[in-house]
């Protein structure tokens, strides 16, 4: 029931595609920014970011033409070609944390309407209309939505097959990671990959769901064929990883530790902890700093009601009984009061900017399964922001698609 095709991308040339990609633009500070585009010619910071000087545009739609003509010139120059037929692609990236390869391809923004493209998190309409306006005016989109799909064993051969052959691409960042690409241009293997898709009932956004929803909008406005495709990032559910966010929390509202304690203790079994930092290992449990002390919260589960997949949710948990009920913070989307950390910045650091009072309690989530997520989406619920910090992160120009 799923749709994906192969598509001619624009990609850099290989001897030069470590020159050319980068990381998603929000990753890097200004000065990172500013470094890359002195330095760098090639960088596709160059395009979407053509001036690094602040108030050089008027308007968005200049910036966004700024980024076109950028993108034409790198074309021009053939740092950027255009591929001579529609292929997929197949792309592995080595990290610390594992290996993660699936297929870049084009999917359908009407399997998006008819949710079989699924969907856990809720978009913010000016978002959306934002980075539709900004596909319209550039005419390409450099960075893929992630997408998971049930393991299949036929597409599991073709990818074990291209793994055997030479790399179009292979390269390792400053970081560290070897990155590779293969083409997928032989007919038999682009038909058969097509028709096994056919036969998956539903795909999931693992992460980019504000852009789906931008390339929806953007095909409902053009009608054009290219526009009715996204560029995506395939990967089967067994090769995704799902770390969590943590949460740094700048309130106790009002209340003394001995009383945020004594309300914790009505919902959740509070343990102090002989360690001074650690990793939640289960399910409803979680890690909390307070003052000098780490604690192990878990949940009372006779005291609970598990109504829905999204009641088994560690992030709906705590924002339910400690982040609303008892600290008062009902928009954890915009409230200042609340922060998110990334697993992998470890938990000393939620112990550590406790004790310096640059907060006032922090908790340690355990992460969420890709069986939660999936549940989540089936029953049409959408996740708490920061429920989930996906892996793998893609590069951003890799292979570009053209509307």
């Amino acid at each position: 029931m799923a749709k994906v095709k192969p598509f001619r991308a624009v990609r850099a040339q290989k001897d030069n595609v470590n020159n050319v990609v980068t990381r998603s633009y929000d990753t890097y500070t200004e000065k990172e920014i500013q470094d890359i585009i002195e330095q760098n010619p090639n960088s596709f910071l160059q395009i979407i970011h053509p001036f690094f000087k602040k108030n050089t545009f008027h308007s968005l739609d200049e910036k966004f033409e700024a980024v076109k003509e950028k993108y034409n010139f790198f074309k021009a120059k053939d740092i950027l070609k255009k591929e001579e037929k529609p292929l997929f692609y197949l792309y592995k990236k080595q990290t610390e944390t594992g290996d993660f390869i699936g297929l870049i391809a084009a999917t359908s923004t009407k399997d998006y309407k008819n949710n079989i493209i699924k969907k856990h998190e809720k978009t913010l309409k000016k978002r959306e209309i934002l980075f539709k306006n900004y596909l319209k005016k550039t005419g390409f989109n450099a960075e893929p939505v992630l997408l998971t799909y049930p393991d299949e064993p036929i597409i599991n051969e073709i990818i074990k097959k291209y793994q055997q052959e030479k790399p179009e691409y292979q390269f390792t960042t400053k970081n560290g990671k070897l990155h590779s690409l293969w083409l997928i241009n032989n007919e038999v293997d682009i038909t058969t990959i097509q028709t096994i898709f056919k036969k998956i009932k539903s795909l999931y956004i693992a992460d980019g769901h504000h852009r789906s929803a931008s390339s929806y909008l953007l095909g409902k406005e053009l009608k054009t064929k290219k526009s009715k495709y996204f560029l995506s990032y395939l990967i089967s559910e067994s090769n995704l990883k799902i770390a969590s966010f943590n949460r740094l929390i700048n309130t106790l509202n009002g209340l003394t530790e001995n009383d945020f304690l004594e309300a914790l203790s009505k919902k959740f079994t509070v343990s102090l902890s002989e360690k001074p930092f650690f990793e939640p290992q289960n399910s409803h449990e979680f890690s909390m700093y307070l003052g000098d002390k780490a604690y192990l919260l878990k949940l009372k589960k006779e005291s609970y009601n598990f109504k829905t997949s999204l009641h088994h949710l560690d992030t709906h948990i705590l924002h339910k009984n400690i982040v609303k009920n008892i600290l008062g913070i009902k928009n954890v989307r915009t409230d200042k009061r609340i922060t998110y950390i990334a697993q992998h910045h470890g938990q000393e650091i939620l112990k550590n900017k406790v004790l310096k009072g640059e907060f006032k309690v922090a908790f340690g989530l355990f992460p969420a399964t890709v069986e939660q997520m999936k549940n989540i989406s089936d029953e049409g619920l959408t996740m708490p922001p920061k429920s989930t910090y996906i892996l793998p992160k893609l590069k951003s120009g890799l292979i570009i698609y053209e509307f």
